[in-house]
């Protein structure tokens, strides 16, 4: 059986595996899973048809799975779904999906989620991303992989924000921002590349190049959005290595339905 403090509450119906372990005074709901090697401290609370993948450690006070905050929601059965060997910190609130959209948020694997961070229903969270402290997504928020969202910043709802992007401390995000990118300020304005990221996880010398030609295609030489999309497509073919950035680039560009940010 888990390792189930005396002090929690835990459904019968709820599935935990064996070496999942749960702190005092915790409640965790009938229609709840739990993957092996997940740790769940003090004073949680995990309800909603919440299914939570392996290795992931969530911290005290967490509100996970809860009935997102949609005034059309009326109690449907959506969904919370979480990867593995994400660490969640106190206070975060991860609510269920809605049936307008997907009828399931869904986080992926490899996150770190600050303390008191907020991922509305219908979300899409990647692998790999940051959420400082006090971050906040909107509903149907989409965060590429290796995101990093810097404290305090409010992403509204529908918007895309592309992979390796870092969206900085107190920004409030309104538009769509292209992968590679580093953005901050309210109003939001981009900043340049985010190449200190790009580094951290082995881009070569050639493919950062690559982004920063795409960044001086999209903002610096006057192109409309349409021209740029034209000119960055032809970098596939003169940077090979970086073929599948500039691809990246083209489907996030082909997607946006808020327009990108400036």
């Amino acid at each position: 059986m888990a390792n189930i403090h005396p002090t929690a509450l835990v459904d019968p119906q709820a599935q935990l595996d064996a070496t999942v372990q749960v702190g005092p005074y915790t409640v965790i709901g009938p229609h709840v899973k739990i993957g092996a090697g997940t740790t769940v401290a003090a004073h949680v609370v995990i309800e909603g048809h919440t299914t939570i993948g392996r290795d992931n450690r969530i911290f005290q006070f967490g509100s996970i799975g809860a009935a997102n905050q949609d005034k059309k929601y009326q109690g449907e059965p959506t969904e919370l779904v979480i990867g593995d060997r994400n660490t969640m910190r106190e206070f975060v609130t991860l609510h269920v999906g809605t049936v307008q959209d997907k009828a399931v948020t869904r986080i992926g694997n490899d996150n770190w989620i600050m303390a008191y961070s907020h991922i509305a229903h219908d979300c899409v969270v990647g692998n790999g991303t940051t959420l400082a402290n006090n971050s906040t997504l909107g509903g149907h928020v989409e965060l590429g992989d290796c995101v990093t969202i810097g404290g305090l910043a409010g992403i509204h709802q529908f918007v895309k924000i592309g992979a390796h992007a870092m969206v900085g401390f107190q920004s409030a995000v309104s538009q769509d921002v292209p992968p590679f990118m580093l953005v901050d300020g309210n109003p939001l304005a981009v900043r340049g590349v985010n190449v200190v990221g790009l580094r951290r996880r082995d881009f070569s010398a050639a493919r950062i190049a690559a982004v920063k030609q795409m960044h001086k295609l999209l903002y610096r030489e006057g192109r409309t959005l349409e021209d740029a999309r034209s000119a960055i497509a032809a970098l596939a073919q003169s940077t090979p290595e970086a073929a599948e950035d500039v691809a990246l680039m083209e489907r996030f560009l082909a997607a946006s339905t808020r327009g990108i940010a400036r």
